[in-house]
């Protein structure tokens, strides 16, 4: 697998022959886009640089950020790039090239910064250092005394039989410091973890005689209605235990799930910036965010500015799914660079509570890596999993064509009728998910097979003269602040008598719109991977590329797998399975170490994480 890119053909906007030699020949071998060459030329030019070789670190820089790096170690740039001998690349020796780039004005004025072999553009440099600051401060945060009496009486009270001895060590690990970094894969029971945690945060500010405010958010819209859902629902079962547990749970409140986004306070000045950070904090005296792999690096930074420093802040996740579309790996770089520290801020769960067995074990094999486990349990003969092996088009085709379009027709029918709750329902019962967006195995292509079908099925009597239709399957693809949808929320389209409109399901319930007002959606009856974190379904049906994807890795269908809770049927070919297995997304970051040398209190950072954006084995 490489790193290159391929040109479509010799007009394909990534290629440009305007630049120094040295930077166009890394652009027409596939390494550099057109883009990565422009901004380095560009400020190569207005910082006063033109030696070829830092202006190619400098479009490395770029590059890496690019593809969801936060840094670039140059002295591995020529290994990880993948460039065959008759690129023609003259690479710079490594430590002249460092030392080029030492001495550049660019890292002079601060443009680039350097350090421990890792190469960042300023901003980024700034981000992770400042994470890193902001993370350990908390950690050496006091906390207020545990009241004995208060934690006596609260404790039988969240003791059931869905809290195992590892959620309750972390539930009275949360007590005892300031930020908690929670991880399991789906259905270990975060959220029952978390709702127990509240109870107990509750009881010890009653104990205090003081109130407590909670704020629950996550990435997108569809995961932070999934924790408000999940955590309300963990509250009622504890409420229904008798008075003394209604009380206890009654000082939690009914906190609400929002996105990151609404949390901090969008601003329309301004994408990377928001109205609560250090100047003006959040109020809430406990902060849970869900989903956390998915949280980048420069979200992570704002919501540790906002947070006030004696806060309670609990980050829940799982490090073996995707990483952020944005750079960085925060998740997994704190759960690898916070486990030695003294405030063991890391409470790791394991132990599945939700998925069928044989789901567990497709699971377990991913994680570990073992690629001929993996097959064993698809072709096991399960119920529960499957391994559809299908090469050609006309394979893939045979054995998409029933299961995606039963669910579909089930939404339609709901729709016509004008149930809109049941369409939407509907949609948690399947979901077809793709690793790609374009070509014969992307989303583009299956929405279009799967709306053909449904105008080809007389019991369906689509007309696909425009793009609205009872039956249309909506997912909001960013955040409209106005409309009050967000990011990852799913809806359907549904007949209202003559007219059509649009029903979007968010943390509130289901909101109305015409359909004219929603210029943030696309349709779902088959969607990316990437699209689906934080959601889960009932069936799913993953489509694997060629063994070739660049897009093919381990959390890549490790995340895709574990959208299911009852039956995941895999679609593709031996050698797809096991490319995705042998592949793994890793970004080269500085945070790991940074979070581990704080922890010892130092400063060496030169054990950083360093790597392809995937790499084999």
């Amino acid at each position: 697998m490489t790193e290159l890119f391929e040109p479509a053909d010799a007009r394909d906007w990534r290629l440009t022959t305007a630049g120094p030699d040295l930077l166009t020949r890394a652009n027409a071998a596939g390494l550099l886009t057109s883009s990565d060459v422009h901004v380095a030329t560009r400020v190569g030019a207005l910082g006063g640089e033109t030696d070829p070789a830092v202006l190619l670190a400098l479009a490395l820089a770029v590059r890496a950020v690019r593809r969801g790096s936060v840094c670039v170690r140059l002295a591995e740039a020529q290994a990880s790039a993948g460039l065959p001998e008759e690129a023609g690349l003259a690479w710079p020796e490594p430590a002249a090239w460092e030392a080029a780039v030492a001495a550049s004005p660019l890292t002079l004025a601060g443009v680039l910064r350097s350090e421990h072999g890792l190469l960042y553009l300023d901003r980024y440099h700034r981000l992770e250092r400042g994470v890193c600051r902001d993370l350990l401060t908390r950690l050496d945060e006091p906390v207020p005394e545990i009241d004995g009496v208060a934690l006596e009486v609260t404790l039988p009270l969240i003791r059931d039989e869905h809290l195992s001895p590892e959620q309750e060590m972390a539930v009275r690990g949360a007590l005892g410091r300031t930020t908690t970094v929670l991880t399991g894969g789906p259905g270990t029971g975060k959220t029952t973890t978390v709702a127990r945690a509240l109870v107990l945060l509750a009881a010890q500010a009653g104990a205090r005689g003081e109130r407590v405010s909670v704020a629950l958010a996550a990435p997108t819209g569809k995961a932070a209605t999934r924790l408000q859902e999940a955590v309300a629902g963990e509250l009622a079962g504890i409420a229904a235990q008798g008075p003394a547990a209604a009380a206890a749970v009654e000082r939690v409140g009914q906190p609400q799930g929002v996105t990151l986004h609404r949390l901090l306070g969008w601003r329309p000045d301004n994408s990377t910036r928001f109205r609560h950070d250090r100047t003006n904090r959040l109020k809430h005296d406990v902060v849970v965010v869900d989903e956390c792999s998915m949280v980048e690096l420069t979200l992570m930074s704002r919501l540790l500015e906002a947070v006030r420093p004696e806060a309670r802040l609990i980050l829940a996740g799982d490090p073996q799914q995707l990483t952020s579309v944005g750079a960085g790996a925060v998740l997994k770089d704190l759960v690898d660079g916070l486990e030695q520290h003294p405030a063991a801020p890391v409470a790791g769960l394991t132990r599945n509570f939700r998925s069928e067995e044989d789901i567990k074990a497709l699971a377990t094999a991913l994680r570990v890596g073992d690629a001929d486990a993996v097959l064993d349990v698809l072709r096991s003969g399960s119920t529960q999993v499957q391994l559809v092996e299908a090469a050609t088009p006309e394979e893939v085709e045979a054995a998409l064509r029933e299961v995606a379009l039963a669910p579909a027709l089930a939404v339609r029918a709901a729709a016509l009728e004008g149930r809109a709750g049941d369409a939407v329902a509907q949609l948690d019962l399947h979901r077809l998910l793709c690793a790609h967006r374009e070509g014969p195995f992307g989303v583009r292509h299956w929405n279009q097979r799967v709306e053909g079908w449904l105008a080809e099925d007389p019991a369906a009597a689509l007309d696909l003269r425009g793009p609205w239709y009872a039956g249309r399957p909506l997912l909001v693809t960013r955040n409209d602040y106005a409309l009050d949808v967000y990011n990852g929320e799913v809806g359907v389209v549904v007949r209202d008598g003559t007219r059509l409109r649009a029903h979007i399901a968010g943390s509130g319930g289901l909101q109305e719109f015409a359909p004219g007002r929603l210029d943030t959606v696309e349709t779902m009856h088959a969607s990316t991977i990437h699209k689906a974190q934080g959601s889960q379904a009932s069936q799913v049906t993953v489509l694997l590329p060629d063994a070739d994807s660049q897009l093919l890795t381990r959390e890549l269908f490790y995340t895709a797998v574990t959208r299911a809770q009852h039956h995941v049927r895999v679609v593709g070919t031996e050698a797809a399975v096991r490319a995705a297995v042998a592949t793994r997304a890793v970004r080269a970051t500085g945070l790991t170490a940074r979070l581990a040398a704080g922890a010892r209190h130092t400063d060496d950072i030169s054990g950083a994480d360093s790597g392809r954006s995937a790499q084999r084995g």
